[in-house]
């Protein structure tokens, strides 16, 4: 992971930098995993083989971004439930803090994607579950 994405993570205060293949460095400002969706659904091509840096890493995070075929990651806070989706995708991943689950700050409650990809067992049934929530809403 270059010092350069995590510079500018927390530099210019986004949620997401993201650099791809051809070197193109992008940053994005969205809550929560919905710049990776939206990555995921208008621009598959970005992630695939890219590097990213992000404030937070969980579960569903990680299976977006395996799904994505990114190649690296770097999280300020991951979970350790993103570390096997990891591992086993073959994603290089480093981090600031490791913790046992993503909490939402208020109310000190586990983050509910989270609790809503806790039975995925790989990246594709990650992406699966999650949409099938948003489409929901």
């Amino acid at each position: 992971m270059t010092q350069q994405l995590i510079d500018i993570l927390h530099q210019e205060n986004c949620s997401l930098v993201v650099q791809d293949t051809k070197g193109e460095i992008r940053m994005f400002f969205k809550k929560g995993v919905r710049d990776l969706e939206d990555l995921l659904d208008h621009e598959p091509s970005f992630l695939r083989g890219a590097m990213i840096a992000d404030k937070v890493i969980g579960k569903a995070a990680a299976g977006m971004a395996a799904f994505g075929g990114v190649r690296e990651i770097y999280a300020d806070v991951m979970s350790r439930h993103a570390l096997p989706l990891l591992e086993e995708n073959g994603i290089a991943y480093s981090y600031d803090t490791l913790v046992d689950q993503i909490v939402i700050p208020v109310g000190d409650t586990r983050c509910r994607l989270e609790e809503i990809v806790a039975p995925a067992q790989n990246a594709k049934e990650v992406v699966a579950m999650l949409r099938h929530h948003w489409e929901k809403k």
